[in-house]
C-alpha cells in the first residue's frame, strides 16, 4: 500500500503540473474534503459491521489511554531531543512536537504566542509528519504491529490517516485510532501554550 500511496502522490503532482487546468485546481481543497468524507464514511461502515470490535475495545478499559499517552511522550521527547541539538529550549521544541500532526493549529498558536520562525518550523514539522505517516503506516502494520500503526499519524489518526490505518489493520484498531486522534486533538490547544511557557 505504501507504493500505491507514493504512486498516487506522484501522479497527482504530474497532473497538477501538466493536466489539471488552473480554474479546477482552485477547487482542490473542496474536492479533497469531499473525498475524505467519503473515505471516512466507508471506514465507519466497516467499523459498524464489525460489532464485536466494540466489545473487544471495552476489554481494554483504561489501557486505551496508554496509546495517546505513549504517542504524546514520544512526539514531545523526540522533538526535544532534536530541538536541543538545534539550540531550541525544551519548551520551544516540545511545543513543536505537541502539535501531534495538527499542523494548521499548532503553527498558528506558536506563531502568535512565540514567533513566526518557530511557528513555521511547527507547521513544516507536522506537515512532514503527516506525509511520512501515509507512507510508513502500511509498513509498520505489517512489520511491527497493528496498534503501533496508529502512532505515526498522531492526532490525524481520527481523520486523514484513519482510512490508511483501517485498511492496513482492521475495525478494532480503527476504533482505537479514532479515539487516539480525538484525545490528542483535544490536548493540542492546551499543551502547546503550556510548553511555550516553560522557563527552560
Amino acid at each position: 500500500m505504501s507504493w500505491a500511496i507514493l504512486l498516487s502522490v506522484a501522479l497527482g503532482i504530474a497532473a497538477g503540473l501538466l493536466v489539471v487546468p488552473e480554474p479546477l485546481a482552485g477547487y482542490s481543497g473542496t474536492i479533497i474534503e469531499i473525498g475524505l468524507w467519503f473515505l471516512l464514511f466507508w471506514v465507519g461502515v466497516d467499523i459498524g459491521r464489525s460489532r464485536d470490535s466494540f466489545a473487544k475495545l471495552r476489554q481494554y478499559g483504561w489501557r486505551v489511554l496508554l496509546v495517546p499517552l505513549g504517542i504524546a511522550v514520544g512526539s514531545i521527547g523526540g522533538t526535544v531531543a532534536v530541538g536541543s541539538l538545534m539550540g531550541y529550549s525544551i519548551g520551544e521544541a516540545g511545543a513543536v512536537g505537541a502539535g501531534f500532526g495538527w499542523y494548521s493549529l499548532s503553527g498558528v498558536i506558536i506563531s502568535e504566542l512565540h514567533s513566526i520562525n518557530l511557528g513555521t518550523i511547527a507547521f513544516i514539522t507536522n506537515v512532514v509528519r503527516e506525509l511520512i505517516a501515509f507512507v510508513i503506516i502500511p509498513v509498520v502494520a505489517v512489520k511491527i504491529g497493528h496498534i503501533e500503526a496508529i502512532t505515526p499519524g498522531g492526532s490525524t489518526s481520527m481523520d486523514t490517516t484513519l482510512p490508511v490505518i483501517s485498511r492496513c489493520t482492521g475495525p478494532e484498531t480503527a476504533i482505537l485510532a479514532f479515539l487516539n486522534g480525538v484525545l490528542l486533538t483535544a490536548v493540542v490547544p492546551v499543551l502547546v501554550p503550556l510548553l511555550l511557557r516553560l522557563p527552560f
